[in-house]
């Protein structure tokens, strides 16, 4: 990365809520060097953070270090040597007593600048970070042998800091899975040993800082902690040597997963992504915990009709004041890191009507009746399997704008109902109709206004209401029959059998209604209807729900005008599927 890129890398890190922040190898180049100047210089470090740097043990580089953090106020200084029996015989060809000097000798040099840049120079507040390289890989009870030594170095004289009781003057023992070599219980168990031998351990800090070799990097590290650590180094979204360190997204947003607060604030985990992708040129992989785009995302059928009765349950618990996030297949609400719910479901050939209704919902706010779902469900399923891609949220909602023919005249059918009118009957004497139920809408506003109309000045309101909610319904609507205004009318009991009527009587087109329903959409002053018809023709089984069928549906304020809409709807998908001659006037 270049310093700008680091910049804004290390900005980031200070938004998210990180208060350690290993910024650079300073003695390793001039641009990391510069980067520490830059920070001093540009006065970008907050007083609440710590910078830590990272130094071999090395004299010369050492002092390189302490050159470059000079006027900082808070510093961590963290020196590393490998310890482990691989790099004492092959790499540096050292015994375990030189490796033990080389330590303790090193950790004097730092204790000494510290001391010099602290109190006659600058200022600077410094804390300790030893880590026994290769940690995983060392004998457990000798790194704990270099760890006392290296503390009794750090530590010498220095009581009366301990009476004061500051906590940041604990020195720091980061134990590296420099490889990760075994199971994370093994490294759990090597930690916990380490956490029970050394001395004076409330005045350690154990650190951990595993690799992901294994691809076990967060379990080891979740393991380490239950078994004694207190500090975990690693990098947001894993980027590192090889296979990468410890994902911190995916640590602390499991932590968050069980309801403890990790104190970073993930919640726009997009311009997360962006940064680290901008600034390493590193790409996130689709399916990364917490960050990948599928993470999220369910494709099967029984995973979103899951996820569908989840959202229902949830939307329910909420209205009464519980707040508790309980979902299938969905450890965290999306929307605590910044995700919005339409991505939690996508579509191809595999997906099942569940996920479907629900991004129809999500989208136009329509609650399909479930066999209608499962109509529109095979439509989908169809254009997926012929264009072998994903369905997309838009796919879908224009796709049920075009099966039904909802949404303005760019979705219109062979049949395009523009204007209608009902009036009552009159019965002759002694007849007695029968209703029904679905031509019976309550609290549709034409009904009341024609009734209230009606009814002005009779000596019997009530008397004459029931005759006339009792009374058979004229239809005339006027219709476009493959762009010919035509005008229909028809009996019926109520509305929506008058309009069948018309259709076929006028128009040679005879269907039945099989079922019936509504909702309304919105609040207030914009609530409309929604109404879903299923229509048969007279060949169909009416008992046999499984085929046969035609569903449709209308939207509208007025909850008359909605159920017509909705009949016109079905009445095209059957013209279109049957290849219906709609007969001329």
């Amino acid at each position: 990365m270049s310093n700008s890129q680091k910049m804004r890398f290390f900005r980031h890190l200070v938004q998210i809520g990180f208060k350690e922040i290993e910024v650079s190898y300073p003695a390793a180049s001039d641009s990391d060097f510069a980067f520490c100047r830059d920070l001093q210089n540009g006065g970008e470090v907050p007083d609440d953070v710590w910078i830590q740097v990272l130094t071999p043990a090395r004299s010369d580089l050492i002092a390189r270090t302490f050159e470059a953090v000079a006027g900082l106020k808070n510093v961590i200084i963290h020196m590393y040597n490998a310890t482990s029996c691989l790099f004492r015989e092959v790499v540096f060809n050292n015994n375990r007593e030189e490796t033990i000097k080389l330590a303790v000798q090193h950790t004097r040099m730092i204790r000494q600048l510290a001391e010099q840049y602290a109190l006659s120079k600058h200022g600077t507040n410094f804390r300790y970070e030893y880590s026994p390289e290769t940690f995983s890989q060392t004998e457990t009870a000798y790194a704990v042998e270099v760890c006392e030594a290296v503390k009794a170095v750090w530590l010498e004289g220095r009581r009366s800091v301990w009476a004061d009781g500051r906590e940041e003057e604990r020195i720091i023992f980061n134990l590296p899975a420099t490889v990760e070599v075994s199971t994370p219980n093994c490294f759990a168990d090597q930690v916990e040993l380490f956490c029970t031998s050394i001395t004076q351990r409330d005045k350690c800090i154990i650190s951990l800082h595993t690799h992901n070799d294994r691809g076990c990097a967060v379990a080891a590290a979740e393991l380490g902690c239950l078994a004694g650590a207190d500090r975990i180094e690693g990098t947001v979204l894993g980027n590192g040597e090889r296979t990468g360190n410890v994902d911190l997204v995916t640590l602390a947003l499991n932590i968050y997963s069980q309801g403890m607060p990790p104190h970073l604030d993930f919640s726009d985990m997009f311009s997360v992504i962006d940064t680290v992708t901008e600034c390493t040129g590193l790409p996130v992989h689709p399916r990364h915990p917490y960050a990948g785009e599928l993470v999220f995302t369910a494709f099967s059928g029984s995973h979103q009709d899951a996820i569908k009765k989840g959202f229902e349950a949830q939307t329910k618990r909420e209205k009464a004041g519980d707040k508790f996030w309980s979902m299938p297949y969905l450890p965290i609400d999306p929307a605590d890191v910044g995700c919005a719910y339409e991505a939690v479901i996508r579509v191809n050939s595999q997906s099942g009507k569940g996920g479907i209704a629900y991004i129809v919902k999500s989208a136009l706010s329509l609650d399909l009746p479930r066999r209608m779902q499962i109509a529109f469900y095979q439509v989908i399923q169809r254009m997926a399997e012929e264009t072998g891609r994903e369905m997309t949220s838009k796919d879908i909602t224009i796709s049920f704008r075009q099966t039904f023919h909802l949404g303005g005249s760019i979705y219109d059918g062979r049949l395009v109902l523009k204007s209608f009118q009902i009036r009552d009957v009159l019965p002759s004497i002694g007849s007695t109709p029968e209703l029904s139920p679905i031509d019976r809408p309550p609290h549709s506003r034409m009904a009341s206004l024609s009734l209230s109309g009606l009814l002005e000045g009779s000596p019997d309101r009530a008397h004459d209401e029931r005759n006339l909610q009792t009374r058979p319904k004229r239809l005339t609507a006027n219709i476009r029959v493959d762009g010919k205004l035509r005008e229909v009318s028809g009996v019926g009991n109520g509305p929506l059998s008058s309009f069948l009527d018309a259709l076929r009587s006028d128009l040679g087109i005879s269907l039945s209604i099989r079922e019936y329903s509504e909702h309304s959409v919105g609040a207030g002053s914009d609530v409309k209807a929604a109404t879903y018809v299923e229509l048969i023709p007279p060949e169909a089984d009416a008992r046999d729900k499984t085929q046969g069928g035609f569903w449709g549906v209308g939207v509208d304020a007025d909850i008359t005008a909605s159920g017509l809409k909705a009949v016109m709807s079905a009445t095209n998908g059957y013209v279109r599927a049957k290849n219906v001659v709609i007969t001329e006037v």
